[in-house]
């Protein structure tokens, strides 16, 4: 299997010194890309910025934006049998940066915010037989919204957790995640190490391979 992870956070550009970001630390998605590439597969890892090795055997690419995450997931896909998402990537960017660091003053300062590129909604037309995984980090109504993700998107799975929840967020090494298929129907998973989550995730990506 050639296998295509999308991995950390992107950032978003307010001027040359500052950005809007979020607090993904990347490590479901190395975690992903190493048990992939420890199961035997061919393995790229787009990464955003940060703090993380390269896992042996996986070929790295890094990219800042959400912009340079869907130039290089563009590139990479036909390439690819399965992504897994699961990136937390940007949906909004200020619409004008400035090309010089913004100054202190008084009163308030209004950024003005533009939509970023869906990237697993430009990937429907050309899916064909690849499988796509998806990820929810949510905050409430988990199922509700995860289930909407992959119709929305016609993902063939999705891997959703709640961010809120004490062990499953970002920065830690542990997951509680829920599983929804083609068929909508749920399948909770225990807190496990992030780990734990990648190889079970790995293993349900190659069934689902096969079986196709």
């Amino acid at each position: 299997m050639n296998l295509l992870v999308t991995a950390g956070p992107t950032r978003e550009r307010l001027d040359p010194v500052r950005y809007l970001s979020n607090r993904s630390t990347g490590k479901m998605g190395f975690a992903v890309a190493a048990a992939g590439a420890a199961a035997g597969h061919s393995t790229t890892l787009i990464a955003g910025p940060v703090a993380l090795r390269t896992p042996p055997g996986v070929r790295r690419l890094n990219v800042e934006s959400a912009a340079d995450m869907e130039e290089a997931v563009r590139a990479e896909f036909p390439r690819c049998d399965a992504l897994v998402m699961a990136a937390a990537v940007a949906d909004w960017r200020p619409s004008r940066p400035a090309d010089h660091k913004l100054k202190k003053h008084p009163g308030r300062w209004t950024v003005e915010m533009e939509r970023t590129v869906d990237i697993l909604e430009q990937l429907k037309p050309v899916k064909g037989s690849r499988l796509i995984v998806g990820f929810a980090a949510e905050t409430q109504h988990l199922l509700e919204e995860a289930t909407r993700k992959r119709r929305d998107k016609d993902l063939d799975l999705i891997v959703g957790n709640d961010i809120a929840e004490p062990g499953s967020g970002f920065g830690v090494d542990t997951n509680r995640v829920v599983l929804v298929g083609r068929d909508d129907s749920p399948e909770w998973w225990p807190l496990l190490p992030k780990a734990d989550v990648a190889r079970r995730l790995i293993q349900r990506v190659e069934a689902l391979l096969h079986a196709s």
